[in-house]
């Protein structure tokens, strides 16, 4: 009995936790991103964004991870597809944040163009993995 009640509870804490995460990602993407780019000057909308970019990747690695150990009691493809999210931004923050970041300071656009392509692609599969774990869960 105890561990039925453990096992649901570290079940339901990772969909809150996933929830939570496809929540805030596309919160973040859709909206925050582009409000900062309509209401503020572009060079204050970018100094922003940049400022803003390394905690929201935290957040992403760090709700993903912890999902993912939770899930993996009961659900091994939903802790799978979480690690994978959490693996994945650790590049993304590390990696490809920077370059975007160099590209723009360097005015090389056809670099900024193509690395911000591929950094919006990795977030949409992030949302779509996580509303995939979410839509799993409630079949």
């Amino acid at each position: 009995m105890a561990k039925d009640m453990l096992d649901l509870v570290l079940h339901s804490t990772a969909l809150l936790l996933t929830a939570w995460l496809f929540g805030g990602m596309l919160l973040f993407a859709a909206g925050f991103a582009a409000f900062l780019f309509k209401v503020l000057p572009m060079a204050q909308a970018r100094a922003l964004i940049r400022q803003a970019f390394p905690p929201f990747y935290m957040f992403v690695i760090a709700t993903s991870a912890l999902a993912a150990i939770l899930f993996v009691a009961r659900d091994l493809v939903n802790a799978c597809l979480m690690a994978l999210v959490a693996l994945t931004t650790i590049p993304t923050r590390q990696v490809l944040m920077p370059a975007i970041n160099h590209a723009t300071d360097q005015g090389l656009r056809g670099r900024f163009v193509r690395l911000h392509g591929l950094s919006v692609l990795i977030s949409l599969a992030h949302i779509a993995i996580a509303g995939a774990v979410l839509v799993r869960i409630a079949s």
